[in-house]
């Protein structure tokens, strides 16, 4: 019983999180509060659903306990009257017709949340970092992994964000049809950040979290339908599918991580890059290639590249130096480094990665240029370097597996 109960929570969590957190939001304008108490509800969850079994509607038993959960705070509080009657007359599940999707005209309510989320009265990163925080489940730890700073600065960015929306009162309602072109650039940087997560995982025994890539997936083609004239939109898409494809090849029977360089080309999913493909070739017509074209483009050549030696990593280079005039970040700095690396040898790549900074993943990339120099020492210094900067099993094996035979 207790492992289906873990089982049944983690799968609810995965849902659920989002809507829960959200109806918390909506009622009380407490984000923290909201987090904290949906955060209870689960904890308490594994305690009673233990003794006294699963409850036939999981999310709406946790739903009630962070209502109750809520209450109790305010009351404790002796403040947030106006709260307090919200919540006590908010019904667990809202009733027919649904007014926020006749003002929307978004039928998926995971894609209202975070449309949502992403008010144009926060900076860009700020809507995204809120949205996956607290919409998506993704922990502090994993949003900074995903935007290359330490967990701290991180967790004072959220704590930034969040007394912002309290002093500004920026309210927690679904925009209107009429105002989600502005917010679809914040939507589309959290589903790829959500798919980055989940292509590969901050931390645990896994490289990818397969749920988290296909909610993200799911979500992108409900966003496509809602924004068919995007090119953004569809080449986030096609990034994603192209991406995806190859997740069966990368890692073994064993569950190490398999490089690009040495994975199954035959394993990739045929279905998955041709959808990727004409998804890719739809935005671009358009003529207006944003970054999500362009990195949809550079996965474009690993896709149809009939092995490794066959990579056109001219093109891939050429197409990141578009990319980096467009985004500039360190983690496009990285990867262009790595293409630099291949298309005109190790030392240029490494003067190349000059420019990355102090991105998380610039250790490993160093180490690797470094190998393939023979500079064996600076090569393992670099790779325990690299083992410090992730918490991932498989990503901490594959970099043991170096260090001994740099």
């Amino acid at each position: 019983m207790t492992d289906e109960v873990e089982r049944v929570l983690a799968d609810t969590f995965a849902r659920d999180w989002g809507r829960l957190v959200a109806t918390l939001i909506r009622l009380t304008g407490d984000w923290d509060l909201a987090e904290e108490c949906t955060q209870e509800a689960f904890a308490s969850a594994l305690r009673t659903w233990r003794r006294d079994g699963i409850p036939d509607v999981p999310r709406a038993w946790l739903t009630t306990t962070a209502r109750h959960r809520a209450i109790d705070r305010i009351r404790r509080e002796r403040v947030g009257a106006e709260k307090l009657r919200a919540l006590v007359a908010e019904p667990a599940e809202r009733a027919e017709p649904d007014l926020d999707v006749l003002a929307s005209g978004i039928a998926d309510e995971r894609l209202r949340l975070l449309f949502t989320c992403c008010h144009p009265a926060l900076a860009l990163s700020s809507r995204v970092e809120l949205a996956l925080r607290a919409l998506c489940g993704l922990t502090t730890a994993e949003i900074a992994r995903l935007f290359g700073v330490p967990e701290p600065t991180m967790a004072k960015r959220l704590v930034r964000t969040k007394s912002k929306i309290a002093v500004a009162g920026i309210p927690y309602r679904v925009p209107s049809a009429a105002q989600l072109p502005e917010r679809t650039p914040g939507v589309i940087a959290v589903l790829y950040l959500m798919f980055t997560e989940g292509y590969a995982a901050t931390a645990g025994p896994q490289l990818l979290r397969v749920d988290v890539c296909h909610e993200a997936i799911d979500l992108a083609r409900v966003l496509a339908c809602l924004a068919p004239d995007d090119p953004e939109v569809a080449g986030l898409r096609a990034l994603m599918l192209l991406h995806h494809a190859r997740a069966p090849a990368r890692t073994d029977g064993d569950g190490r991580l398999v490089p690009l360089e040495e994975q199954d080309r035959s394993a990739w999913d045929r279905g998955a890059i041709e959808a990727g493909l004409a998804e890719l070739r739809r935005a671009v017509q358009r003529g207006r290639v944003g970054p999500y074209q362009l990195q949809a483009l550079i996965a474009a050549c690993h896709a149809t590249a009939v092995s490794a030696a066959d990579t056109d990593w001219g093109r891939i280079v050429g197409l990141y130096d578009q990319l980096v005039e467009v985004l500039p970040s360190p983690a496009v700095q990285v990867n262009r480094a790595v293409a630099v690396g291949m298309d005109r040898g190790p030392e240029a790549g490494l003067d190349a990665l000059a420019c990355a900074g102090d991105h998380p993943l610039a250790p490993a990339v160093r180490a690797d240029l470094l190998r393939r120099l023979g500079r064996r020492a600076e090569a393992a210094a670099a790779y325990r370097e690299a083992l410090t900067r992730t918490s991932n099993r498989v990503e901490k094996e594959y970099l043991e597996r170096r260090l001994r035979d740099p």
